[in-house]
């Protein structure tokens, strides 16, 4: 007996959940974590904060995470170049909570979004589990989002709820203010009166050459920008994700939140981490120079490199869908792990310490001279 016997709904049957292989290699370098692990300080901080937590675990902790919330504002404020407060920003366990509680508000049976694909899979994912309909929007060849071709789908499908991921997962592009703008007035005009919510997925932001778009909240109330500390803070075992948008969508989200969502060890981890921020960004600045000295060694080797704004890079480019696989399995051979993440013809890779970075770049050297050979 397998899922699709048992009563489940109709949309979910043959669909595969969202996984990444973890396999146990030298070189991981398929999961867009930071490679680097808490500095020492940091854990002590947590330990401590939790500590205070765990003094009052017999009581639910605080439910709209209000010290939390004032503290990703205030760092909102400093990073992203315009001044949010608490009521602007709402966390949750990890941005996926975020885009959920989302899809929750603003989506749902009857309702569609748009993303424009390749993007982050979660985004369907999410709106397939929300019973929210997903139209997969267009790209062009250098898998940028084209504007044209995208306002047209927008107006064509009129959607309730729009993805914009700035910068994309996988490719590593970033989007341009001009782009979200345009986007995001044509939601609006494809639904008169209450207009669409347009939702720029920002994970990997702190890794970008560009601003965030987080200024482009003003004055726009269907306007979020989602973030999360997985990435940036070197905490994807934490799970925290946040959004800043009008207080409005704030105070719509928590009609469909859990009541006491985020733990109280959760919250007490995450405020120590935001104490550590000019640490856990320098950590970044390394990152952004490995990420650029991937892009630089790749091209050199003789791959093809998508422009990058992230903590990952895309490469290529090999024969489809069979090409990619048989490449990602030779570099896997060679004990490093990278992500075959389902766009024909190309792979993605981590930037990783400089030493996990020299090993992928021995790796592929190797694997471009049997290709040439």
């Amino acid at each position: 007996m397998g899922i699709d016997d048992l009563p489940i709904r109709d949309e979910l049957k043959g669909k595969s959940p969202y996984g990444a292989p973890q396999l146990d290699v030298p070189v991981q370098l398929n999961t867009n974590e930071n490679p680097y692990p808490l500095p020492e300080p940091l854990v002590a901080r947590i330990a401590e904060r939790v500590a205070e937590a765990a003094r009052g675990l017999n009581r639910y902790p605080d439910r709209d995470a209000v010290e939390l919330r004032t503290e990703l504002a205030r760092y909102l404020t400093r990073t992203g170049g315009h001044e949010v407060a608490l009521a602007n920003v709402w966390a949750a366990n990890g941005s996926n909570e975020v885009l959920q509680q989302l899809l929750q508000t603003f989506g749902g049976p009857g309702r569609t979004a748009i993303g424009f694909e390749p993007s982050y899979s979660m985004h369907a994912l999410i709106a397939r589990g929300t019973g929210t309909g997903w139209i997969s929007g267009p790209r062009d060849e250098d898998f940028r989002v084209d504007v044209a071709a995208a306002v047209s789908a927008i107006a064509e499908n009129a959607p309730d709820v729009v993805f914009v991921t700035s910068p994309n997962n996988p490719t590593g592009t970033a989007v341009e203010a001009e782009t979200v703008l345009a986007l995001h007035d044509a939601a609006q005009a494809a639904r008169p009166g209450a207009g669409a919510l347009v939702v720029v997925d920002e994970a990997y932001v702190e890794f970008s050459h560009r601003a965030s778009l987080l200024p482009l909240i003003e004055g726009r109330p269907n306007l979020v920008i989602s973030r999360t500390m997985s990435k940036a803070f070197g905490a994807a075992g934490l799970r925290l994700g946040y959004l800043a948008a009008h207080p409005a969508v704030v105070d719509a989200v928590q009609l469909v939140r859990l009541p006491y969502h985020l733990s109280a060890v959760t919250q007490a981890t995450a405020l120590a981490a935001l104490e550590h921020t000019d640490t856990l960004l320098g950590y970044v600045e390394q990152l952004k120079t490995e990420r650029d000295r991937l892009v630089a060694e790749l091209r050199a080797i003789g791959y093809e490199v998508t422009e990058s704004d992230a903590n990952f890079v895309q490469f290529g480019h090999f024969d489809g869908a069979a090409g990619s696989h048989e490449a990602w399995q030779k570099i896997l051979d060679r004990g490093v792990l990278v992500r075959d993440n389902g766009v024909p013809g190309w792979l993605r890779v981590t930037a990783g310490t400089p030493e996990e970075n020299d090993a992928f770049l021995d790796a592929v050297r190797e694997l471009k001279k049997e290709q040439d050979a």
